[in-house]
């Protein structure tokens, strides 16, 4: 099959904008790509979907969400409502996650996955809890992702929060999913933890054994609150960061996300061990936690990537307000330009969900996961290499997909 537009954007590299091109497709993957008159004639006889007006694209991904969030939306809150960090989880996340069966877990993972293709994001990755409803729950989100057709890297929160029994079964769920999609090029597994906050140190080390044999990263919430910080210097006298690099959580497949409350030396150790950061800017103010440092965390040379923390599944909203957010924080307008922004979404997100993949995903090059949307934008000023992230910016949304 062929597909073909006004414009390919590649992102093989660099922006790679591609007038008047087009997308050979072979099974699930990407054979060529290039002008749109070459791709054709060199194919007879491909069927051709032809968008003279629309962007051709990779699809959007997010580096971290909570799916089964997602029937939270319009919950009437029957207690008072939260004042700060820890009581919105108490009074909110806590109290869901605990009522979750894996029937709700499938629709959870059902609405979210028709939400993010809606809004051009082909990949997640998904870090999930359903205390009283642990085993298969991986399976089930699973079962939804594939459905829908969204390529997704999943994870099972493990906690103490609700005792150690359910600590134990949420490592044998992490393990055993993670296991059984090791050749899987669509659905891939990481390693769950809730935060520092709600992990013993003997669950910790629990966890660092269980996933010594898997080849895998960790995936956890990371200084998102003070209140991460707090616990982890009374319990430890360490900070959040300080504390996971002793026990060996930290490096370059795991995920850290948030990373609001971090100093400059938790960043230089973030830095050290390769560990993925991700910014998750819409959900940080709604929580009101602050602001997480990421523009000195790029000048020291960490790569952020962006998330939306199930806030929503719009990427192209999450980045945009990136773009806004740390101008207003520093009073400065010239803080966190459009290359950067694009930077996190495009290539770092690529890069880290490369981490689980075998093949490319993120760019539309020969031999990368065939993982594309197509816009309805048509410019009315210049658009080329150049200044494509200015479209994208101010031009480009995800009603256009």
């Amino acid at each position: 099959m062929i597909i073909a537009g006004r414009w390919v954007l590649t992102l093989d590299e660099n922006v790679g904008l591609i007038k008047d091109g087009a997308v050979l497709i072979e099974g699930p993957l990407i054979r060529d790509v290039g002008k749109r008159e070459r791709i054709i004639s060199e194919n007879p006889g491909e069927d051709v979907l032809d968008y003279p007006k629309s962007l051709i694209m990779p699809g959007l991904m997010c580096a971290h969400c909570h799916a089964y969030g997602a029937f939270a939306r319009g919950m009437p809150l029957k207690v008072e409502p939260p004042t700060r960090f820890g009581e919105i989880l108490e009074r909110i996340w806590w109290r869901l996650d605990k009522k979750l069966t894996l029937e709700d877990v499938y629709y959870s993972g059902l609405v979210t996955a028709i939400e993010a293709i809606r809004h051009g994001t082909t990949f997640m990755m998904d870090h999930h809890a359903s205390p009283f409803a642990i085993k298969g729950s991986l399976e089930m989100l699973e079962k939804a992702y594939r459905e829908v057709g969204v390529r997704a890297n999943i994870a099972y929160e493990v906690s103490d929060r609700d005792g150690p029994e359910r600590a134990k079964e949420g490592i044998q769920e992490n393990v055993n999913f993670i296991k059984n999609h090791k050749e899987d090029e669509f659905i891939t597994g990481s390693f769950g933890l809730h935060a520092q906050l709600t992990l013993s140190d003997e669950t910790l080390e629990a966890c660092v054994e269980a996933a010594k044999e898997l080849d895998t990263g960790f995936h956890i919430h990371v200084a998102e609150g003070v209140e991460d910080v707090f616990d982890c210097l009374s319990k430890s006298g360490k900070r959040v960061v300080e504390r996971l690099w002793d026990h060996g959580i930290l490096g370059e497949k795991t995920i850290a996300a948030h990373c609001v409350h971090v100093t400059e030396r938790e960043m230089r150790i973030l830095k050290e061990t390769k560990t993925n950061v991700v910014h998750n800017p819409e959900s940080n103010m709604n929580n009101a936690v602050g602001v997480a440092p990421i523009v000195r965390m790029i000048d020291l040379g960490i790569k952020p990537a962006l998330g939306t923390d199930g806030f929503t599944m719009d990427m192209f909203r999450e980045a945009k307000v990136t773009f806004v957010l740390h101008k207003l924080h520093t009073s400065d307008p010239r803080v966190m330009g459009a290359d950067r922004v694009l930077e996190m979404l495009f290539k770092n997100n690529r890069e880290l969900a490369s981490k689980y993949y075998p093949r490319p995903l993120g760019k539309l090059a020969k031999g990368a996961y065939a993982d594309l949307i197509v816009l309805d934008y048509l410019p009315y000023t210049p658009m080329h290499e150049g200044n494509f992230s200015w479209h994208f910016i101010f031009g480009i949304d995800s009603s256009q997909v």
